[in-house]
């Protein structure tokens, strides 16, 4: 599966607002769906990349030698999904905002895992 063939998937999950594909060493976005007025998503993915950055920083500090699969992000209206590729050596995650009244968190995770799994980089 291509980079814009995921996020029209990521797109499909219920409750879905906005997906991007994201190199979090730079912080660019190679790709997206969705977003718009009220979801910025090069300025949330940017914002994100300092997320996983400050996670890894932190295991790091504490020892933990455990990769991160997802990261969450719980707000009043929303879930930001933040899904960590581990692919030889390129660091990206895949990141999926919903709206918290229409989504599964369950399935999205689910959804995000197996999008992961079969998109060709």
């Amino acid at each position: 599966m291509d980079i814009e063939t995921a996020l029209k998937e990521a797109m499909t999950i219920d409750g879905a607002i906005g997906a991007s594909l994201v190199d979090y060493e730079s912080g660019m976005m190679l790709g997206s769906a969705g977003g718009g007025r009220n979801l910025d998503l090069e300025v949330a993915s940017a914002g994100n990349t300092d997320v996983v950055r400050a996670k890894a920083r932190t295991l790091d500090a504490l020892g933990i030698k455990e990769g991160i699969e997802d990261i969450l992000i719980t707000l009043d209206q929303q879930y930001h999904l933040i899904r960590l590729l581990h692919r030889g050596g390129t660091p990206l995650f895949l990141y999926l905002a919903m709206d918290r009244h229409r989504a599964n968190l369950a399935l999205a995770r689910h959804g995000l895992r197996t999008i992961a799994r079969n998109l060709d980089l």
